[in-house]
């Protein structure tokens, strides 16, 4: 058999509740691969996540995954799923008895899953080790190649420290962080001849080292493409979130020249979510970065360029062409454009906030923050879909999570299964008519006031943590005098540019704007930042490939 061809051992994992079917599972494993992979054994579902986080960070392999079906609070399907946001490489396999084929055939469409075992699976020479050389030899095939981490040395309440780890996890960079005020964080400084004045400070593989940088900086040094490859395309998308990267996926594949602008991460708010469970085919749900990574690499197979933290400052008319233009002064050409620039959280206008954001405030950084909350009391201010996507997560880390909600209860604005998870979670609960009044803290946040909406009485609590999702702000401001937008700053298109069958101002055609065109022939719009849009992730997907076949239609027609 050959041998693993990564630096680091490469890992098989076996999980199972049973210890005795754990040890034996990995006293098999063992005997025949134990000389060239290291075996990995977990009892729970959690504790081999976490696992696997650990090996992720080092940069160590994993090529299979074994796991029990039936094992309690996560069951195999669950873990395996899980799974694949942190090792998407790895082969994965479901051991599970004969009653439970069934279950086992479904994973093979919710989790991609390779294959499933049946217990027994003695003699291991018949049943197991044939399944798994198959699977090791599929998995080598692949590059599976240790990936290299970064170095992240910080203050732990910083804003621009918080910053760089949200936009390096938001984009799947493995990092490490070390607290500037840890041994480890002040020998890295040492040894990058840096004194702590300026932080954070970045250590690329490679032995380079960044201080304070920029998301352009980092993003380039990270591999990421931040330069288009062409001065002129068919189609420029203008948003990486679901919209966006479903207009990329069908531009791509039905051959137009496609490139996709994104300032931040792809994924939008979408990519943030620990658990989507409404989307359509994804009956146990899917991470907002499972999702963004699959649209991603999708993408990129048809041939779509994607481009990070490039900020797109202005859009012009010139003759049959749409100019788009960045904040460095650059531009790109295109006969069409698709804006699916998406929402913002609003911020806390409470006195206090601002200053504390990024050091116990946060806005969408439940992900990043959450394992750094364990055993903490955790506030959360919102009542739609996203806050109670965000409190079931920091549930799982947190001693407790309150809900901040401005309306008598939740359910008028979230989902009813996500009002069903919150009301059966031990640890969760939520204040109704309540609202933040002001913040408190010198260097990071220690209390928060909070007001009864209806009686105005005040009251102080005890916070380190409180994440904020209230309402969305459109990204719109840069399109001030190209394109009409609402009172609220959401983009008008299609009827609603139409007042009693008049066409928008400046509307040179001799017909009336195509359903999510814009006031400018051309450019189109998809997503949450059309006026009167649903808010949710397929509708965004939807309109996306929509405004692609509109877009087609605009070129056969100029």
């Amino acid at each position: 058999m050959a041998q693993p061809t990564d630096a680091a051992r490469t890992v098989l994992m076996t999980v199972d509740d049973d210890p005795g079917v754990s040890r034996a599972v990995a006293r098999d494993l063992r005997r025949r691969y134990g000389a060239s992979y290291r075996v990995v054994r977990a009892e729970s579902g959690e504790s081999a996540l976490e696992a696997l986080r650990e090996l992720k960070l080092r940069g160590d392999p994993v090529a299979v995954i074994l796991a029990d079906y039936r094992m309690p609070v996560m069951n195999g399907i669950e873990f395996l799923e899980r799974a694949m946001d942190v090792h998407p490489g790895a082969r994965r396999v479901l051991l599970t008895a004969y009653a439970d084929t069934g279950a086992a055939i479904d994973a093979i469409n919710v989790v991609d899953l390779d294959h499933y075992l049946l217990k027994p699976w003695d003699p291991p020479e018949e049943k197991l080790y044939p399944v798994v050389d198959d699977l090791l030899a599929a998995w080598r095939a692949g590059d599976h190649r240790p990936v290299p981490f970064m170095k992240v040395v910080g203050h732990r309440w910083s804003a621009r420290s918080s910053d760089v780890r949200e936009f390096l996890a938001r984009n799947q960079v493995p990092y490490r962080w070390y607290s500037v005020e840890e041994p480890e964080g002040r020998r890295l400084l040492a040894a990058a001849g840096q004194d702590g004045q300026r932080l954070p400070l970045v250590i690329t593989p490679d032995g380079g080292v960044l201080v304070e940088p920029e998301a352009p900086e980092l993003a380039a040094r990270v591999g990421l493409a931040t330069t288009p490859t062409a001065d002129f395309y068919d189609l420029v998308v203008i948003g990486g979130g679901p919209a966006g990267l479903g207009s990329a996926v069908y531009g791509a594949s039905e051959g137009l020249r496609t490139v996709l602008l994104e300032r931040s991460a792809t994924g939008g708010q979408a990519g943030q979510s620990s658990r989507i469970e409404n989307y359509l085919g994804f009956p146990d749900g899917v991470s907002g970065a499972q999702l963004t990574d699959r649209a991603r690499r999708q993408a990129t197979r048809f041939g779509a360029e994607i481009l990070t933290a490039r900020e797109v400052t202005g859009l012009e008319v010139n003759g049959a062409a749409r100019i788009v233009r960045f904040a460095d002064g650059s531009a790109i050409g295109a006969h069409s454009v698709i804006l699916a620039t998406g929402v913002q959280y609003r911020r806390l206008t409470a006195e206090g906030c601002a200053g504390l954001t990024g050091c116990g405030v946060f806005y969408g950084s439940a992900l990043t923050e959450a394992p750094s909350c364990q055993g903490h009391d955790v506030f959360v201010v919102g009542g739609a879909n996203s806050a109670g996507q965000a409190a079931m997560y920091l549930s799982r880390f947190a001693k407790s999570v309150t809900l901040l909600v401005r309306g008598p209860d939740v359910s008028a604005s979230m989902s009813q299964y996500l009002v069903q998870q919150i009301a059966e979670a031990p640890n969760i609960s939520v204040r109704a008519r309540t609202e933040v009044e002001a913040a408190h803290g010198s260097d990071r946040l220690e209390r928060l006031t909070l007001r009864q909406v209806d009686t105005g009485e005040a009251e102080q609590v005890d916070a380190q943590w409180v994440f904020v999702f209230i309402g969305a702000a459109p990204l719109t401001g840069w399109l001030d005098g190209t394109v009409r937008r609402d009172g609220r700053g959401f983009i008008l298109a299609g009827p609603d540019l139409t007042v009693d069958g008049e066409m928008p101002e400046g509307w040179e055609l001799n017909r009336p704007p195509y359903h999510l065109e814009t006031s400018v022939p051309g450019v189109f719009v998809a997503g949450d930042a059309r006026a009167e849009s649903a808010k949710r992730v397929a509708s965004a997907v939807g309109e996306g490939a929509m405004a692609v076949m509109l877009v087609h239609r605009y070129l056969e027609q100029s």
